[in-house]
């Protein structure tokens, strides 16, 4: 595990904190008046959730968790668990659900997912930065319609809403942001 200032700690992190994993939440950096400049960092314990704070001195080290990462293919949910397969060795992983989070309802066959790893455990699980989806149902596309400011609501092939342009009709394929749900283009 490498070591690193305490400046250089980034929300997104797992460090290794107390002897417990942990994942940085938030980092502020604070320099109250004439005393030294401290880091607060909020924190989310690993293997139960429960949040934490520290403050840290701007020049602390902290232990950065050594982390793998691999880029599985998703291929099936089962139960409470989703099956991801490895496309190199064929091996096939089940993980929780949970490591998805709500962006599990973005999961689409066949794709690739991003998993940290510590000491062989799966830690986390992010899909990609945006999906290609369907509009199964929007309001008809209005007249002289453009881009500016309006947004109409759609649902898409997943159930899920998003606001797009009013010239946007049913039947169209969309990219979506996972991460805040929101339009970013028409796909053709």
């Amino acid at each position: 595990m490498a070591n690193i200032i305490a400046t250089q700690l980034r929300a997104g992190m797992i460090i290794n904190f107390e002897g417990e994993l942990c994942r940085v939440v938030s980092v502020e950096h604070q320099t109250p008046g004439n005393l030294p400049a401290r880091i607060v960092a909020k924190m989310k314990r690993l293997k139960d959730g429960i949040n934490r704070e520290n403050r840290f001195g701007s020049s602390d080290k902290i232990e950065r968790a050594s982390l793998e990462q691999q880029m599985l293919e998703y291929l099936y949910e089962d139960g409470d668990n989703i099956v991801l397969m490895n496309n190199e060795t064929y091996e096939q992983l089940e993980i929780n659900k949970e490591f998805v989070g709500d962006d599990i309802v973005f999961l689409q066959p066949n794709m690739q997912i991003e998993v940290e790893f510590h000491n062989g455990n799966p830690l986390s699980a992010s899909l990609p930065d945006s999906v290609v989806l369907e509009i199964i149902e929007t309001e008809p596309v209005m007249k002289n319609a453009n881009a500016t400011g309006s947004y109409k609501p759609a649902k898409l092939e997943n159930g899920v809403t998003v606001g797009v342009p009013p010239y946007i009709e049913s039947g169209e394929r969309i990219k979506v942001k996972v991460s805040d749900r929101t339009y970013i283009e028409r796909v053709k």
